[in-house]
């Protein structure tokens, strides 16, 4: 029992750890989020041909070095390229330019392309439209586990079931912030396997509960 006692005092201190220490970072560094959700520049370029996603990838290698590049076809022949950085000064423009025409033989002129800036997408906006069908399936995850597992009791089953959820996510996003793991598209599919993951233990803990429960009523 002293073994299982000191085992959940240091898991417990070790998951206050992550928290704390997600929660400082977050608030010092800030969460790492995706070229596509970062303050970034973009240009865009209508060839009006088709062309190879790979030709241009080499383009901007040698342009825009050491930095990470989101290119994508646009528009509904796919013939013009989307090209998004973290900075492209005019110069980069014109060389980008310069060199597509040499590649494809178009006739691309840097004066009438102008660099976008891309604001910043906050957290809050990325998780927005997931917050409702969450919330709902929440509601009805709760109500059910108070339901099927009201002989263990009903408030405990929901504190445990709401704690565990919010602690999981809690501890996923503090991995996240110390990792520097970038915040982007699976990002919400992680949370929802974490989500998953959690009911699943959740379940499997409350049906050995109730199994005990069952076995003391018939004796």
């Amino acid at each position: 029992m002293d073994k299982i006692s000191k085992k959940t005092k240091l898991l417990t201190l070790l998951i206050a750890v992550v928290i704390v220490a997600g929660v400082i970072v977050t608030c010092t560094m800030g969460l790492n989020f995706d070229l596509r959700y970062q303050e970034a520049k973009k240009i865009q370029l209508y060839l009006e041909k088709d062309f190879a996603i790979e030709d241009i990838k080499q383009i901007t290698n040698e342009v825009l070095p050491n930095q990470n590049v989101i290119l994508q076809k646009v528009e509904l022949f796919e013939d013009t390229v989307s090209i998004l950085a973290k900075d492209i000064t005019e110069e980069q423009k014109a060389n980008i330019i310069t060199k597509v025409n040499e590649k494809y033989g178009t006739e691309l002129s840097a004066e009438n392309i102008t660099i976008t800036n891309v604001p910043h997408t906050r957290g809050r906006d990325i998780i927005k439209p997931y917050i409702v069908p969450f919330s709902i399936a929440t509601i009805v995850i709760l109500v059910y586990m108070a339901i099927r597992y009201y002989k263990i009791g009903m408030f405990k089953t929901l504190a445990k079931t709401a704690i565990l959820l919010v602690l999981a996510q809690a501890i996923l996003l503090s991995i996240m912030a110390i990792a520097r793991i970038p915040i982007g598209r699976v990002t919400i599919p992680l949370i929802l396997a974490v989500y998953v993951l959690s009911l699943i233990g959740l379940t499997s803990y409350f049906e050995k509960g109730l199994a005990e429960k069952k076995k003391e009523e018939e004796k």
